[in-house]
């Protein structure tokens, strides 16, 4: 129990109807969880709207509304509070009600298109062999220190952040590392918590289903970035355009990195190989089991982080040469007949681009590269052509199949993607809506030391198809049907 007042503490209110200094049990935001002497914050989301539902939750118990808009028929012993806005609101009542556990801990956040996962993981991985007690919420897990628990979105609701906050640190956790989706930003889900620092990757097409233009979606970005305070740094890529807009209002410490044009921190690929990447940071040579540019850039952010927080260099380059990939991104294996297989998740135009340059780069080209590509569903239809163009020119074989259908015909989303394709590639590409066998035919046309990339999916261990999860995993599925065709 707390009591409303604490509970409403730094929210932007702008009318009160009914006694604040009552005590509350919960906050909730989904009015089926509502009990007793909980308090109901409504939110209109894009598919419903919370303030449709504010009767049931008195109904069921609850002595709180925070809402948008006075409801017509107030109730006798339930406090009204009207708010500007309920998705804000609902993050400083969660970090208050939680007492506020960022303050605690030194948290980190992550964002940028492509990137945030295996920074934000490998920050975690980092700082834990280095014998620190370190949380971590991402697109994969949710780690309080060892204790490993499932995620459901890039992003979590702010009651989550700020349970799982709660957690960590009253499990001891120093540092915590969390990916910063623009939904998440958007939706208020990070307001009112205290970050020791942000970290920017890089900025391409995706999201426009959700963010109306390529501005707004860097906006949003950007505004993760105003609000830090003076006391954290913010970290930004300067090779990408965009880097530089990421720091024009803010007042943290402003850092920068890159690999090719001048920067506080900067990296060097001396080489680059199935095996790894041979990188000098800042004058100084260090070997990472981690493949391509792209990891270059996340290594580098993550150098600079790590220094940023207080490790010393040379120490930080010690362990950047431990770390392991993580699930889904670039994960490979060789089967016995000599083919290698990639996982990669990637599943914008920018991510796909890089991940099929890197395997350009580390190929000797005597062997095919085939592709095995999807596009989600109920998302961005404007990348899909641009995807399959990608992999189509980019590849000696492209098969467009299925990603997440979700509640949309598969056949539309691949005669989307087809449209990219240009008159010269048609002939080396196929559309099969069936993703298993999608990827049984890459391996029936793979030869010895072909590759075969899979991308899309990485890490994700289903498939939805009309509101349905389906058990479905690319890199058990591929390992099975390699061995089975002995190859």
């Amino acid at each position: 129990m707390m009591l409303l007042r604490d509970i409403l503490y730094k929210v932007s209110i702008e009318q009160v109807k009914g006694p604040t200094d009552i005590a509350v049990s919960k906050i909730e935001f989904d009015s089926r969880a509502v009990a007793a002497a909980d308090a109901f914050v409504a939110i209109k989301g894009t598919l419903s709207d919370g303030h449709t539902y504010i009767e049931k939750a008195i109904s069921l118990g609850a002595t709180t509304i925070v809402c948008e808009q006075m409801p017509e028929a107030t109730v006798e012993g339930v406090t009204c509070i009207v708010v500007k806005n309920s998705h804000a609101a609902l993050a400083f009542m969660a970090a208050n009600y939680y007492g506020n556990p960022s303050e605690s801990l030194k948290l980190v956040g992550v964002t940028g298109t492509n990137g945030k996962t295996t920074i934000a993981t490998l920050l975690y991985q980092l700082f834990k062999n280095a014998g620190f007690k370190t949380g971590l919420l991402s697109t994969v897990k949710v780690m309080v220190d060892e204790t490993e628990y499932k995620a459901t979105h890039t992003t979590p609701d702010s009651l989550t952040i700020n349970k799982y906050l709660r957690e960590m640190a009253d499990a001891g956790c120093d540092y915590c590392f969390m990916e910063v989706s623009s939904h998440g930003i958007h939706q208020h889900r990070t307001s009112g918590l205290l970050f020791a620092g942000g970290i920017f990757t890089n900025l391409s097409h995706d999201h426009l289903d959700y963010h109306a233009t390529f501005a707004e979606y860097r906006d949003v970005k950007k505004s993760f970035f105003d609000h830090l305070p003076k006391s954290a740094f913010a970290l930004v890529n300067v090779d990408d355009k965009n880097g530089l807009v990421m720091l024009q209002n803010t007042v943290a410490k402003k850092l920068t990195y890159a690999l090719k044009t001048y920067a506080d921190y900067r990296a060097q690929i001396l080489e680059n190989q199935l095996s790894g990447l041979l990188l000098k940071i800042n004058g100084e040579e260090v070997w990472v089991k981690l493949i391509g540019s792209f990891n270059a850039y996340n290594l580098l952010a993550i150098f600079a982080t790590a220094v940023n927080l207080g490790l010393e260099e040379r120490e930080v380059l010690r362990l950047l040469s431990e770390l392991e990939s993580v699930s889904g991104r670039f994960q490979f294996i060789v089967s016995p007949g000599g083919i290698t297989a990639i996982v990669d998740y990637a599943h914008t135009p920018d991510a796909l681009e890089n991940v099929l340059s890197t395997i350009e780069n580390i190929r000797t080209r005597n062997e095919q590269l085939i592709t095995v590509v999807g596009c989600g569903g109920d998302r961005d239809k404007t990348k899909r052509p641009v995807m399959a163009h990608i992999a189509s020119s980019m590849s000696n074989r492209a098969i467009f199949t299925s990603d997440n259908p979700r509640s949309e015909v598969p056949e539309d989303i691949l005669e989307d993607m087809e449209k990219g394709v240009e008159p010269q590639n048609y002939k080396k590409t196929v559309a099969m809506v069936d993703r298993k066998q999608a990827i049984k035919l890459a391996c029936q046309l793979a030869r010895p030391n072909d590759i075969i990339l899979i991308a899309g999916k990485g890490h994700e261990t289903y498939q939805e198809i009309k509101g349905v999860k389906h058990d479905f995993d690319d890199m058990e599925i591929v390992k099975e049907i390699l061995s089975q065709l002995n190859k």
